[in-house]
């Protein structure tokens, strides 16, 4: 009879409220969500992706897609690891932003209280470099700046935040928006000799643990050994590839976390409910209002391609509007991962997305595309519109490779003296690399970046071409100037992905040219 009862009610609850359930979610959702992401990443190449969607305080799409590994073909699900990069920088702009709510620090206070011999490479922006300079990309310089000497590298922490110094800005300070990892890492070890606490250790103690994200790591180191990890991959600079599992620990607070979407969930929970989980404030509501309040434009004009008008920065997480309604979202980027993490309060809807390979928009296509659904934007296939950008850029991309090879055939290298080029190079910024000869090649290896060489193939005019023992470091010319038949510098370049600029290495460390 209790059966029967049971099965009654059961029945009549879900018909009560299923069709309301439905009404609530887009169509886009209910019925068409499987096969987009399984369209995109076939036409993307992305071996594996894991999503999760939060409305309402509620779980209500959860999935893993394609496999963590081609050689072995295991699949993706909710509890698979990925490298979440980036999405790090909000977990560190709350633990700083609830240090400034307990007193035990002021986000205004100077850099140079807690590190004294902290230095930028203009002395004004080093006396009125702040905490909170350091959590929002404003000190002027590149995005990215800096990051070929500190990414992968074997740099200590201390050494990084040494360097900084280097980095000439070509932006003004507090005015010019640039991402910069080397600032969260400032902050970082901030949050270390305020709280006698490592920066994992903090993050871990007083947000994971809390958050019940059990499942999630502060740190890169030993990645590639832990059971159900999606393995890194790019098809960027040829057919898809694995590669090497980042080692970015020494830039932790910006960069080094690993998640999965089940976890992730829980961090949406928290981000929707003003700061508590189950029901119990984890973190007091102030303390986010202040890691979402904007301290920095990246943009005021109305997109031609999206529904916003105005894009900022706060203190880890970015933030615009988007057809009326105000999101947050960061995403992350390493070597084989991109990722993002978004909310929108006003809806109460949070979206994360994971994947490994790092040469796609699908990632973001796809954050558009729900986003669209639920803010009532009319149905544009965004996957198909990114394509076209894409698909341009590979193709730059895959010109540029493919002429640099027609030039290494046509090159006359047996008559090229290689010796000219030998030796050792160096630059402020990065230091030392060390160019040797291997048969008709040159072999390019960097003070700190060990396992990390450049394979370099005479093409013509001093130029070579240099593919990276890491593809994911790409293949670009490396230009070497001469004097007297003698090369006196060589200009190297690595992937965007790591940053923008070329590095002018020079064999007189005292006429270094920094660039």
């Amino acid at each position: 009879m209790k059966k029967l009862f049971f099965a009654t009610a059961t029945l009549l609850f879900c018909t009560m409220f299923t069709p309301k359930l439905k009404a609530q979610t887009p169509s886009f959702v209910s019925d068409s969500l499987d096969s987009y992401i399984t369209r995109g990443m076939q036409l993307w190449q992305i071996p594996g992706l894991a999503i999760s969607i939060v409305k309402d305080g509620k779980v209500i799409f959860q999935k893993g897609y394609g496999v963590r590994d081609l050689n072995t073909g295991d699949k993706v699900d909710p509890n698979t690891l990925f490298i979440i990069a980036s999405n790090s920088k909000l977990f560190t702009g709350t633990s700083i932003a609830n240090l400034d709510y307990e007193k035990k620090l002021s986000l205004n206070d100077k850099v140079t209280k807690y590190i004294p011999w902290f230095r930028l490479y203009d002395s004004n922006a080093t006396n009125m470099a702040n905490i909170r300079d350091m959590l929002c990309h404003r000190i002027g310089t590149k995005t990215f700046q800096g990051d070929f000497t500190f990414w992968d590298s074997n740099l200590p922490k201390d050494s990084i935040i040494w360097k900084m110094r280097y980095l000439k800005p070509p932006g003004v300070f507090r005015q010019d928006y640039g991402y910069c990892n080397s600032c969260f890492l400032v902050a970082g070890q901030i949050l270390k000799i305020v709280t006698q606490e490592s920066w994992g250790d903090y993050v871990d103690q007083h947000i994971l643990m809390p958050l019940e994200m059990t499942n999630t790591y502060m740190h890169t180191n030993g990645l590639a050994q832990r059971d159900n990890v999606a393995m890194p991959y790019t098809n960027a600079f040829s057919s898809l590839t694995k590669l090497p599992v980042d080692s970015i620990d020494n830039l932790a607070p910006a960069t080094s976390m690993v998640s999965n979407v089940k976890d992730l969930s829980n961090w949406l929970l928290f981000q929707l409910d003003s700061g508590k989980f189950n029901n119990k404030q984890i973190i007091p509501w102030p303390v986010l209002q202040k890691t979402r309040d904007m301290n920095i434009f990246t943009g005021s004009r109305k997109s031609n391609y999206f529904p916003t008008h105005f894009r900022g920065y706060g203190l880890g997480v970015f933030s615009t509007d988007y057809n009326g309604k105000q999101v947050y979202w960061h995403t992350g980027g390493a070597f084989g991962y991109v990722t993002n993490v978004c909310f929108v309060p006003e809806e109460n809807l949070g979206i994360t997305i994971l994947t490994n390979n790092d040469n796609q928009s699908f990632f973001e296509a796809l954050r558009y595309q729900i986003l669209d659904a639920y803010l009532g934007v009319p149905y544009t296939d965004r996957s198909k519109f990114l394509w076209q950008f894409f698909e341009s850029n590979q193709k730059a991309t895959d010109n540029k490779i493919d002429k640099m090879q027609k030039r290494v055939v046509a090159g006359d290298s047996k008559n090229i003296d290689l010796d000219n080029y030998t030796g050792e190079y160096f630059n402020t910024v990065y230091g030392k690399i060390t160019i040797s000869k291997s048969n008709n090649t040159l072999i390019c290896r960097f003070q700190h970046h060990p396992k990390l060489i450049g394979y370099m193939r005479y093409m013509d005019n001093n130029e070579f071409e240099v593919t990276y023992s890491n593809i994911g470091y790409g293949i670009y010319p490396a230009k070497f100037y001469m004097n007297k038949n003698k090369a006196s510098a060589v200009e190297i370049q690595a992937n965007e992905f790591v940053e923008t600029d070329a590095y002018l290495f020079v064999k007189d460390p005292d006429g270094l040219m920094i660039k």
